[in-house]
C-alpha cells in the first residue's frame, strides 16, 4: 500500500531537482521576450465551464477533457486549451476597448489522451494573444516571436512552418464540398495520404484544374517561390487572397531578418475549428511532434461577446525540453547557492551573515555541521553537494567568517 502511495497517475510526472530549475529558467527566458514586445500577463482558472471549450471552440474533443461536476451539477473541465479560456476573459474584461491588447501566459493545460500515446496528459503552456489586429503585420509580429523565443531558450535548428487554412476553404468552397467530405479530405491532405486524396477528389465532379490544386495540396510546402508556382491555377478569391497574405507574412519577416526560419505549407489545415487564415507550427529534432502551435482565430471572440480578430500561438514548454535535453542545449541557470556553515556557539553570526549575503542578493543556504567537522571538511563537502562556495562561521574567532 505504501508502495502504491508513491506513485502519480499515468500521463503525468513530478519534476525536481536540476530538471525543474532548468525549466523554469527556460520558461523565463521565454517570458521575457514577451514582455519586450509589450505583451502582459494573464492567469485563467484551472477549470471552467464545459462549454468554453466545446466543439466550435475548443481544440480537443469531449472525450479528450477531464470532466467533473460542481455541487449545483454544472458540468466542468480542467482546461485543455488556453486560447478559448483567454477570449472568454477578453469579452469580460476588453469589451470596450478599441485598441489592440496584447496578452501573455504561462499555465498548464490537460488533456485526457489515450495512455498508448505516451503523452503528457498534464503540460506546461506558454504563449501570446494579440488580441484586436487583423493585419499581417500582427501575423508576421506573433511569429517573429516565436522565432525569439526559441532562440531564447536556447535553441539553434528549429523551422518554423506556416500555412494559410483559407486557401483550402477557398478550394472546398468552389468545389460545392459539404462539411462532412471537407473534414475528411483535411484529413487526408494533412497526413500527407496522396492516394486517400486522389480517391476523394476523383469521384467529383469539378474543373480538371481544380481536382489538380487538391492532388498537390499534400506536396504544397517549402519556400514561398514553391508555393507561388500554382498561383496562376487559382481562380477563386478566398484562394489568392490566402496566398497574397502569406507574401506580406514573408515580406515582413525579412524586415525581422527572420524569413531563414520559416517554410511555408498549403497542406497544413489544423483540425482547430476556430482557425481562420495563417495558421504555424515550429519543429525542431529531438521530439517527434510540434513545439510551437498558433495562428490567426478572426471569429473565435465573436462567441464571447466582442467581434474582434486575434491570432496567437503556444509553445509547449515539457516538448521543448525534451528536445533540449537531446540536443544537449546548456541552460544557464545563474550562480548556484552560496552555503553558510557554522558549528556549535556560532549560530546567531551565521544567521547575521547569511542575511548581509542575502541583501545583496547572494542565494544563500544556511546549515548547522557536525562538532567535530573542521573547515576545510566543511568546505569539500559544500562542494560535493554543488555549493558556489562555502562560507564557515566559527565561535573561536569571535564571531568571524573563516
Amino acid at each position: 500500500m505504501t508502495a502504491s502511495l508513491l506513485h502519480t497517475p499515468e500521463g503525468v510526472r513530478d519534476i525536481y531537482g536540476m530538471e525543474r530549475v532548468r525549466k523554469l529558467a527556460v520558461e523565463d527566458r521565454i517570458s521575457s521576450v514577451f514582455r519586450l514586445y509589450g505583451y502582459e500577463d494573464i492567469a485563467t482558472p484551472t477549470f471552467e465551464y464545459f462549454d468554453i471549450f466545446n466543439k466550435e471552440r475548443g481544440s480537443v474533443t469531449s472525450q479528450e477533457m477531464f470532466k467533473f461536476f460542481d455541487r449545483d451539477n454544472n458540468t466542468l473541465v480542467l482546461r485543455p486549451d488556453m486560447t478559448p479560456a483567454i477570449a472568454r476573459c477578453v469579452g469580460k474584461y476588453f469589451s470596450d476597448q478599441d485598441r489592440p491588447v496584447r496578452l501573455c501566459y504561462r499555465e498548464r493545460t490537460f488533456t485526457n489522451n489515450t495512455s498508448y500515446q505516451g503523452r503528457l496528459k498534464e503540460v506546461t503552456q506558454t504563449g501570446v494573444e494579440l488580441i484586436g489586429d487583423d493585419t499581417s503585420e500582427a501575423d508576421g509580429e506573433v511569429i517573429a516571436m516565436v522565432i525569439d523565443s526559441l532562440q531564447k531558450a536556447g535553441l539553434k535548428e528549429f523551422q518554423v512552418e506556416v500555412g494559410q487554412v483559407e486557401f483550402f476553404r477557398g478550394l472546398t468552397e468552389e468545389a460545392g464540398m459539404d462539411r462532412e467530405t471537407c473534414e475528411l479530405l483535411r484529413e487526408r491532405i494533412e497526413n500527407k495520404n496522396y492516394f486517400g486524396v486522389e480517391e476523394l477528389v476523383s469521384n467529383r465532379t469539378m474543373d480538371d484544374t481544380l481536382k489538380e490544386l487538391f492532388l498537390r495540396l499534400p506536396e504544397l510546402f517549402g519556400s514561398l517561390k514553391q508555393i507561388q508556382k500554382i498561383k496562376s491555377m487559382v481562380t477563386n478569391r478566398r484562394s489568392l487572397a490566402a496566398i497574397e497574405r502569406l507574401e506580406k507574412v514573408q515580406e515582413i519577416l525579412e524586415v525581422y531578418g527572420l524569413a531563414e526560419y520559416v517554410s511555408y505549407d498549403l497542406g497544413m489545415l489544423s483540425k482547430y475549428q476556430y482557425y481562420t487564415g495563417v495558421i504555424f507550427k515550429a519543429y525542431t529534432y529531438g521530439t517527434g511532434e510540434y513545439i510551437v502551435n498558433g495562428g490567426r482565430y478572426d471569429k473565435l471572440l465573436e462567441q464571447f461577446g466582442k467581434d474582434t480578430p486575434a491570432v496567437g500561438f503556444a509553445i509547449v514548454i515539457d516538448r521543448l525540453m525534451m528536445a533540449m535535453d537531446r540536443q544537449k542545449v546548456k541552460v544557464d541557470i545563474g550562480r548556484k547557492p552560496q552555503a553558510v556553515l557554522y558549528g556549535p556557539g556560532a549560530r546567531d553570526e551565521a544567521i547575521k551573515t547569511a542575511c548581509r549575503l542575502r541583501s545583496q542578493g547572494i542565494k544563500t543556504v544556511l546549515m548547522a555541521v557536525p562538532e567535530k567537522m573542521d573547515q576545510e571538511v566543511c568546505r569539500a563537502w559544500a562542494a560535493e553537494q554543488g555549493f558556489y562556495q562555502a562560507t564557515v562561521v566559527d565561535p573561536t574567532c569571535d564571531g568571524r567568517m573563516i
